[in-house]
């Protein structure tokens, strides 16, 4: 892609939340002691601005015995501006041996996680060059994936060797050196992965070949013809079955592949039937799944799952909801396997269109936690989602805003998930014109089709599709913690109201039933009056994320 600088459950039931959000929780602790490693891990920095990402062909050999991986990446770029220093990152304790270009060795220097490379060849705008990056290492082990980055190397029922890695917020660059940032994402990619011949690797796109080696290995060489952002990029290795099927989508037949442990297979079988039915679903409200060149997968790890492009990884032992628990309390969560469902819309909201810093992890978490609820939707109703939303909120900390602080690398609170999709769900009843609705969320996967973006570009769109200037409304859920509240009094037949607790110039419209008649209020913060007729009764739309509250009056 080109350089566009462009898990709470229930209360009492699991004490963290949606994937990643314990994760978003720890990263928060820092948010005001920064270093010097937060700058050059989440910074445009001037030794990465100038180089545009084309190709990665990512070669690495896979150790079981020892935990170890060994390998090269090829970097292809093209030079924006001529610049003689290019930044490339790879954390400890993996080292990097040797860089060259055109066959001779670069020098270069590391600081902390980052490596200073010195290129020696006149680097001219316009030019599409590459360098070659040898490295090896123990990559950190995973202590808690996928809310903590590195590998997992575990071992199935049957003592075979079950390894994945799993890395978003910690960076790619725990097991391979890359641009470790996520505004620039390269055209397509080459994954070749060399295993033990008993073991099968699985990476993103298409498998392209399988080459036998002398050495009692196999390299399984995988193909990705669409961007792809640096913590979509997996391996997953085990002692896997196959299993297939083809999609008739929007854009024709969409190759389903789905690789599970051997003697999973056939609970596999009966619970990936949801597949199709997410597919269906979020077509129907996504459009097309972004990556039909790609194909979609779904594969068996040892860790609870991530959205891993093209190559979604599962976890959730084959129970629908999340762990066999509902995050709504409602008892529709446990209509869907958490897993594929979330994850799988992760393809439109992460992997499609992805944050170009990590501050802005709303986009991708907000929108997809959102689908929840429209998969619901699609299946079971409009009260089944609604409610299923509503559910949601019991896991709403409020505790810091949804936005984190942007070049260091930080994310924001975990309410990302539960509170982003309520604020999702408000706007749609806000337009109360469910097919603009979905148009609006079609159009976003066109508009920003395979981009990185920030939060201003898709607040800009959101504003612009609705027809209305929704800043306050922005500011208010994904930058403050309060909650709005809608005030009122009553005075004989007239009706007073305002909006409370919020942002200044907050001005949503508001759904209510006064006196059992459907209105809607268009409260300031400043005290507005009506006719109410006598002895007035108010209630608020329930889809609406917002309180009330009846004050004294005059």
């Amino acid at each position: 892609m080109k350089n566009r600088l462009t898990p709470g459950l229930l209360k009492g039931a699991l004490a963290a939340g949606f994937i990643l959000a314990a994760a978003a929780s720890v990263q928060a602790q820092k948010t005001t002691q920064f270093t010097r490693q937060d700058t050059l891990r989440g910074a445009i920095t001037p030794e990465r601005v100038w180089w545009d990402l084309t190709h990665y062909d990512l070669n690495v050999r896979v150790n079981p015995a020892d935990s170890t991986i060994r390998g090269v990446n090829t970097i292809q770029y093209k030079v924006l501006t001529p610049n003689q220093l290019m930044q490339i990152d790879l954390q400890e304790p993996m080292n990097i041996q040797k860089i060259t270009q055109n066959g001779k060795p670069l020098e270069f220097k590391r600081d902390g996680n980052a490596f200073f490379v010195k290129l020696t060849e006149k680097q001219q705008a316009g030019a599409l060059n590459k360098v070659e990056v040898y490295y090896g290492g123990k990559p950190q082990v995973s202590t808690n994936p996928p809310w903590s980055g590195g590998l997992t190397w575990k071992k199935d029922a049957n003592g075979k060797p079950f390894i994945a890695n799993s890395n978003q917020g910690d960076g790619a660059s725990m097991w391979w050196p890359c641009k470790d940032h996520m505004y620039d994402e390269p055209d397509s990619m080459k994954i070749s992965v060399t295993v033990p011949k008993d073991l099968m690797d699985v990476s993103n796109g298409r498998l392209r070949g399988v080459n036998e080696n002398k050495d009692g290995t196999k390299t399984y060489h995988w193909a990705v013809v669409n961007p792809i952002n640096n913590y979509g990029v997996n391996v997953n290795i085990a002692d896997y079955a196959h299993f297939g099927e083809k999609y008739k989508g929007e854009k024709g037949d969409l190759d389903c592949n789905y690789y599970v442990l051997k003697y999973n297979l056939d609970k596999a079988k009966e619970q990936f039937k949801q597949v199709g039915m997410m597919l269906k679903a979020f077509e129907h409200w996504f459009g097309p799944y972004p990556f039909y060149e790609d194909g979609y997968k779904l594969v068996e790890v040892p860790y609870l799952g991530m959205e891993h492009q093209s190559s979604v990884t599962y976890g959730n032992k084959y129970k629908n909801g999340y762990l066999g628990k509902d995050l709504s309390g409602t008892g529709w969560g446990l209509k869907f396997d958490f897993i594929i469902i979330h994850e799988s819309g992760h393809e439109w909201f992460a992997n499609n269109i992805t944050y170009k810093d990590i501050a802005d992890m709303w986009i991708h978490e907000s929108f997809t936690a959102y689908s929840e609820s429209l998969y619901l939707d699609y299946h079971f109703g409009k009260k089944a989602a609604n409610e299923y939303i509503i559910g949601t909120r019991a896991n709403i900390q409020n505790d810091r805003p949804v936005i984190g602080s942007y070049n260091v690398n930080n994310m924001g609170s975990g309410d990302m998930y539960p509170k982003g999709a309520n604020m999702l769900h408000t706007l749609r009843h806000l337009l109360n014109n469910d097919e603009k609705w979905r148009e609006i969320l079609r159009g976003l996967n066109q508009e920003f089709y395979h981009q990185t973006v920030t939060t201003q570009q898709i607040e800009n769109y959101l504003s612009k599709q609705i027809g209305r200037n929704l800043t306050p409304v922005f500011d208010q859920y994904l930058r403050d913690v309060r909650i709005p509240k809608l005030e009122y009094k009553i005075s004989g037949k007239n009706l007073s109201y305002r909006w409370a607790n919020t942002v200044e110039g907050f001005d949503m419209p508001v759904r209510v039933y006064l006196n059992g008649k459907e209105t809607m209020l268009e409260p300031t913060t400043a005290w507005k009056e009506i006719k109410a007729g006598k002895r007035p009764n108010l209630k608020v739309d329930e889809n609406f994320y917002v309180t009330s509250g009846k004050v004294a009056g005059n």
